[in-house]
């Protein structure tokens, strides 16, 4: 059965069919997303693929069948049919068994499938001569593999759906306030794992004005955590914790130990934990024990994004919110598909970037190279042979050490014109203090006593708003500078002393004169007023 439309062809050479891409409705229970979105769909087009979309696929996502059949793609009545007509079908959760066996022999999956923790669906897809590439198994730790990255998209939704899930069972507001009905504390937030979950979740709580906290066994992140407005809590004990592919690795237990005291700490002062501690392949760690909960204020809530691998709290149970000891244990396994718009769309647009490397001659077909890293990675079955797990990727050698210059040989002393030594440089600086002392010598023997007073305070202003200057942080010299200029305008005074009715007995000033005041004075305002404006402007900034 042809499937796909032709893509024109040359004298001599076969016509190439293009292949058409099928996305069917998700039946995993909950699951909300799609794997592909109109705006995605135009794109495919585009690139040479037909594409057909199971009726009602988009709809808990807010995409209807209309909008699918206006962008060209085709709407298919069942899931038997799509899965039947389809040479490559995008999926966003784990196929089922049924969906299998639907499948074409020979056709093409992409989507997360899980393999470590999935053996017999990897031996019921290469029992239909599949090519599946699992989007979970990119090679995280290419560049240009980023932009394919489901992953990380996902996770982002789900940390920021977590904080949403906080604060909607936290019993009052984030942001600290002061009302007539007196003053709220802001909330404190913990969020333990500062990965791409927990990196969206402290943005999230720091915007709506939480106090917020976080830890990682991986020390490098502590920077990021505080360039959104998090303090990185640090566990009392040296180890290195970074791990493959984005991950942490497992701790020792001497770490793990002083990791425990500090949780059970922010567990007593805290009023939200948001946990994402995951290792690949391996069950979640237990980070949140029963008695750290108990030990929790009243109201309190904890959201465990590991739940759907057994949690990172001890009383979690996954997919429910249930309340323990008066604190609310939120254990959804569906965070990013509860904003399934966004992540649809997210999705949607790695999928897209990985077509584009599978079909970079843009007619419709696409090639599984196995020759590039990106691509062998995400492999998982190649025309029903099992090829996963991929070999590590070639990543590009270290670029060997500048050779440092070689050090210019010292002029000796008494010998040749050029590179003084220190001794030189100190009758340098010898001989500038005489000249200017011989100015400054100068200057009082003939110059008026008037003179000499105000140049004393000129050369004093001028050391003092150095010194003041090089003592301000950086961040702080436009404010500093802006409220310096406006206080300058002092000058304001003499053009003041200019239009000001003459006093008897003194010839008044000459009218152009008192005119060029006035418009000094116009001048003088608008310097002051602009440099209080910016200044306060600027220091709004440096507020939380």
């Amino acid at each position: 059965m042809q499937t796909g439309v032709s893509t024109g062809t040359t004298s001599g050479e076969k016509p190439k069919v293009a292949q058409r891409i099928g996305v069917p409705r998700e039946v995993f229970p909950g699951e909300k997303r799609v794997a592909t979105v109109p705006e995605v769909v135009e794109k495919l087009i585009k690139l040479g693929f037909a594409v057909s979309v199971e009726t009602g696929a988009g709809d808990a996502a807010n995409f209807s069948d209309e909008s699918y059949r206006a962008v060209g793609a085709t709407v298919v009545p069942d899931a038997a049919q799509l899965w039947a007509s389809s040479d490559i079908v995008f999926k966003v959760s784990v196929p089922t068994a049924e969906e299998v066996s639907l499948m074409r022999e020979g056709g093409t999956l992409i989507g997360f499938i899980w393999p470590a923790q999935n053996p017999e669906l990897m031996q019921q897809l290469t029992a239909k001569k599949a090519t599946v590439l699992a989007i979970d198994a990119l090679p995280r730790m290419l560049s240009r593999a980023q932009k394919m990255d489901a992953l990380t998209s996902q996770a982002g939704v789900a940390g920021y759906r977590a904080v949403i899930e906080a604060a909607n069972a936290f019993g009052r507001f984030f942001n600290g306030q002061i009302t007539a009905a007196g003053k709220v504390p802001p909330a404190k937030v913990f969020i333990a794992g500062a990965g791409v979950a927990g990196l969206a979740a402290i943005g999230t709580a720091a915007g709506l004005g939480a106090i917020v906290r976080a830890n990682d066994t991986r020390a490098e992140v502590a920077d990021q955590v505080v360039s959104l407005g998090g303090e990185f809590v640090k566990v009392d004990y040296e180890e290195e914790g970074s791990g493959g592919g984005g991950y942490a690795k497992v701790m020792s237990e001497g770490f793990q130990q002083a990791q425990r005291e500090m949780y059970a700490k922010q567990a007593r002062e805290v009023d939200v934990i948001i946990t994402t501690a995951l290792i690949p392949g391996k069950p979640a760690p237990k980070l949140i024990t029963a008695e750290m909960v108990q030990s929790m204020k009243p109201g309190s809530v904890i959201v465990d994004m590991a739940a759907e691998r057994g949690g990172n709290c001890e009383l979690t149970e996954p997919g429910q919110t249930v309340v323990k000891h008066g604190v609310t244990i939120v254990g959804y396994t569906d965070l990013a598909s509860r904003l399934a718009k966004q992540s649809s769309t997210l999705y949607a647009t790695n999928l897209f970037r990985l077509a584009e490397e599978l079909c970079k001659t843009k007619d419709g077909v696409i090639n599984v190279n196995m020759e590039d890293d990106a691509i062998r990675g995400l492999t998982v079955t190649k025309d029903g042979t099992i090829t996963w797990p991929a070999p590590a990727p070639k990543l590009p050698a270290a670029a060997p050490p500048a050779a440092k210059p070689a050090a210019a040989p010292q002029a000796k002393k008494g010998h040749g014109h050029g590179g003084a030594s220190e001794p030189m440089a100190g009758n340098k600086l010898a001989i500038m203090f005489g000249v200017a002392a011989l100015m400054f010598w100068y200057v009082g023997a003939n110059a008026p006593s008037v003179f000499l007073a105000h140049f004393t305070v000129f050369v004093l202003a001028c050391f003092v708003g150095y010194m003041v200057v090089w003592n301000v942080t950086p961040a702080l010299h436009t404010p500093l500078m802006s409220v310096t200029n406006a206080i300058s305008s002092i000058i304001a005074i003499g053009a003041l002393v200019q239009i000001a009715p003459p006093l008897s007995g003194t010839v008044p000033p000459n009218e152009a004169i008192r005119w060029l005041a006035v418009v000094g004075i116009v001048l003088t305002a608008v310097n002051m007023f602009g440099g209080f404006a910016v200044t306060q402007r600027m220091l709004t900034m440096f507020r939380k």
